[in-house]
């Protein structure tokens, strides 16, 4: 049993065999008498048990937490520190750490399966190095980690020519339950032994992501200086001293790479630089106050970058897969990319002051299919940085060719290396996996340039948003390559210019071939649909407005941000975002509307119609027109026709009223539609709609009017005249008899011939008095007798 535990070729002292035998008869007596004794069920269980036991990782875990140097040269001396941890329930008595090194890995497809099983018990464990190169505990407690180091001459390794070893890094001890000498853990690295320069060194382009999720809104403060509104403010804590992206210019600018921007994380932090605010709970926000955080990283970023190449995406890093599937049906999405590439190069011009190039397209992980490639190239780019587990090798090339590819119509794949560019995923939080992962790159990449003598470019395109832990695993990575003898930088255009392969694949996969894993993150058409819905929007409110900038520039970028590839894996997230724009933009456009009407009620033929325009917003608007439409013209024309228009402007702030020429044909109730359109035609806002009630004044009612004005004056003249002739005879009736003639008495008389019946008529209307609308006749009751000579009677 001892024996099964041994290392494949390793040559253990014959003293320590000798012991492992020993105690392996000693323990396995009183075994065997126990195990003939026990019954079928308990045999069943100890088989599980011993399964359990017999795990591949082993009971204790071994951490390789550094070695140094990565890549040792002649007369160097290895250092590997790292930890043991006991995960097992029993402690392990006489512990060693030993060193072993292993055959030479002569493929990169040798490397990748070894680090598949970087901690597996079984397989090739290579040889120990033994002597005073180990490290002893005499008791591993469960649960309690203990610390190593072990420094080792090179020459002591054995290593042979040129090429990557295996160095394992192995655990062996004893328990109660087994008391011999057994390997209890393990754990796997590389080194890679390159003493001399190579004859041919790789020319290597490492590509820097500096990219990051969205983080501005569409809405903007009525400010002259349009305050910007941020979702949050992750952005700052992303720049904050050990925040990811300050690592990643930190760490960067002492690297030769080729760094690949996205300019809206440029406008991001150019925009913090500045007033800005950020969204609270609700509908609250906040002033932002990291100007100072945001000035001091685009500072530090503009010292990185120079002399260095830099590759600008398209603004927001639209997701062209998502486009190429889903997005091309939909009209205007490429014209959105078409937009975001234009936009691209000046704000890196802006906020960095260098010319970036804009040639590049870069996929989703690389990944391409013919509708992918025919997007990337439609804004411009006639180079696609694709990846090798994509495009992949269907020819007998014994070598990994170079990065280069003619794909046809004059576009050139720019194939990355799929084993170099993610070895730096998953969680290298702990510095166990982050050195792992560092020499697992050192050696595919030496394993690389050792496959043939010919002179090749390969590009090292890495996940898009490193976490801080990643980009200090890839900055350590890139130092010690870069340090080492067989690579030499490139940049990313070089590579792409590069003379390709003859027998390399060029043929693009088929659509067919796309990995479902990536499709199933992709946006959806709905999401495109609302894109374009936003823009049509857009499009209709910026010809009214007198400056347009203000709106077309913060929603421009926003539709943008709404296509990044940053939301993959975010669908919430991102349907969030493209309804708060459309939200915010009906928002601004409903600024500019018509105020409600309630009935309107025309007397006459003819009359106008006001109808009110008010703007809410704080530009003024203008290019457009109000039309007024009867819904009935054969009651009721605008301006003699079914309607009529009228150019609008309105300043900020203010409202107009205009007013409407209406002829009613005849009389009764008629709805009235009121419209805003844009010069070209399109409806602008909601209709109001009212009703217009005519009531005619015709000529007969005119007459009758009149005539009953014209009575009511005669009737007042007569009673006047009546009144006057009365006062004349109270008069007359005053004068003493004597004074008056036998003459006068006779003329008097035939004065007041009639008198007593007018005399009868004004008493009763003193004493009740007619008003013009009284039933009654005018004058007093006819009489019945026959009229006497001279008497006048009223018909």
């Amino acid at each position: 049993m001892a024996e099964a535990a041994d290392f494949p070729g390793m040559a253990p002292s014959p003293a320590r065999r000798w012991l492992r035998r020993t105690g392996a008869l000693l323990a396995g007596a009183p075994l065997l008498a126990g195990l003939l004794q026990l019954p079928a069920s308990s045999a069943h269980a100890e088989g599980r048990a011993s399964a359990a036991e017999a795990s591949d990782t082993g009971t204790v875990a071994v951490a390789v937490d550094s070695l140094s140097p990565g890549v040792p040269t002649d007369g160097d001396t290895l250092t590997v520190s790292g930890t043991v941890t006991n995960n097992g329930k029993q402690a392990v008595t006489d512990a060693q750490v030993d060193l072993r090194v292993g055959s030479e890995l002569t493929t990169r497809s040798a490397i990748e399966t070894m680090a598949e099983k970087a901690d597996a018990l079984s397989g090739a464990t290579g040889t120990e190095v033994g002597g005073k190169y180990v490290a002893t505990f005499a008791e591993l407690t469960p649960g309690v980690p203990q610390r190593f180091s072990i420094s080792v001459p090179v020459g002591e390794l054995d290593l042979g020519d040129d090429g990557v070893y295996p160095l394992g890094v192995s655990l062996s001890g004893e328990t109660a339950a087994k008391p011999w000498e057994q390997l209890l853990g393990i754990q796997r690295t590389f080194l890679p032994w390159q003493p001399e320069k190579a004859k041919t060194a790789t020319r290597t382009t490492v590509l820097w992501p500096l990219m990051s999720t969205v983080h501005m809104t569409a809405e903007t403060g009525s400010n002259e200086q349009q305050t910007p509104l941020f979702l949050n403010d992750d952005l700052a804590e992303e720049i904050s001293p050990g925040g990811r992206l300050d690592q990643m210019v930190s760490l960067g600018k002492d690297l030769d790479v080729t760094w690949l921007i996205d300019p809206d994380l440029l406008a991001s932090v150019d925009a913090m630089a500045g007033r800005y605010d950020v969204r609270g709970d609700g509908a609250t926000t906040t002033a932002g106050t990291h100007q100072a955080l945001a000035k001091q990283w685009l500072a530090q970023l503009q010292k990185a970058v120079e002399g260095k190449e830099v590759v600008a995406l398209p603004f927001a890093d639209p997701d062209l897969a998502s486009l190429a599937h889903n997005g091309t049906g939909v009209t205007g999405s490429l014209s959105q990319l078409k937009a975001a590439t234009d936009v691209a190069a000046t704000t890196v011009e802006t906020v960095l002051h260098i010319t970036p190039s804009t040639d590049f397209a870069w996929p989703v992980e690389g990944a391409v299919d013919p509708s992918i490639v025919k997007v990337a190239t439609s804004a411009g780019a006639d180079k696609v940085i694709a990846r090798s587990d994509s495009l992949k090798e269907t020819g007998s090339l014994s070598y990994t060719p170079s990065a280069a590819r003619p794909i046809g119509g004059g576009t050139t794949a720019v194939v990355a290396d799929a084993e170099l560019s993610t070895v730096f995923e998953g969680d290298l939080t702990r510095a166990s996996t982050s050195t792992l992962a560092v020499q697992e790159f050192l050696a595919q990449s030496l394993a690389l340039n050792l496959q043939t003598g010919k002179e090749r470019s390969i590009v090292v395109a890495p996940q898009r948003m490193p976490t801080a832990s990643q980009a200090q695993t890839m900055a350590a990575a890139v130092t010690a390559l870069q340090d080492g003898t067989w690579s030499q930088s490139q940049q990313l255009t070089a590579a792409a210019a590069a003379k390709p392969d003859a027998a390399a694949t060029t043929k693009v996969p088929s659509r067919t071939k796309y990995r479902a894993t990536l499709r199933k993150q992709e946006l959806p058409r709905t999401a495109f649909e609302e894109i374009a819905a936003t823009q049509d929007k857009l499009d209709n409110f910026k010809v009214i407005l007198t400056d347009e900038s203000r709106v077309v520039t913060p929603f421009g970028r926003a539709v943008n941000r709404e296509m990044s590839t940053s939301w993959r894996g975010r669908s919430t997230a991102a349907s969030s975002f493209r309804q708060g724009v459309q939200s915010y933009l009906d928002t601004l456009a409903d600024q500019v509307k018509l105020i409600q009407k309630s009935e309107t009620k025309l007397s006459g033929r003819s009359a106008t119609i006001p109808v009110t325009v008010q703007n809410n917003l704080v530009q003024g608007v203008e290019h457009l027109v109000l039309r007024l439409s009867s819904t009935n013209p054969t009651r009721l024309e605008i301006g003699g026709e079914p309607y009529a228009e009228q150019r609008i402007a309105v300043s900020g702030g203010h409202s107009t009223t205009v007013k409407f020429t209406t002829s009613a044909n005849v009389n009764g109730q008629t709805s009235v539609v009121a419209q805003l359109y844009t010069e070209d035609g399109r409806e602008y806002g909601a209709p109001v709609t009212f009703d217009v009630k005519v009531t005619e004044i015709t000529a007969t009612v005119m007459l009758v009017i009149g005539g009953g004005v014209l009575l009511l004056v005669l009737a007042g003249f007569r009673m006047y005249t009546q009144r006057k002739r009365a006062a004349a005879r109270e008069a007359e009736e005053d004068v003493p008899d004597e004074s008056i003639g036998a003459e006068d008495t006779d003329a008097l008389l035939r004065e007041t011939e009639v008198l007593p019946a007018e005399e009868s008529t004004v008493r009763h209307g003193a004493e009740d008095p007619v008003q013009p609308s009284d039933g009654t006749p005018d004058t007093a009751a006819e009489s019945t007798d026959p009229p006497r000579t001279g008497e006048r009677v009223d018909r």
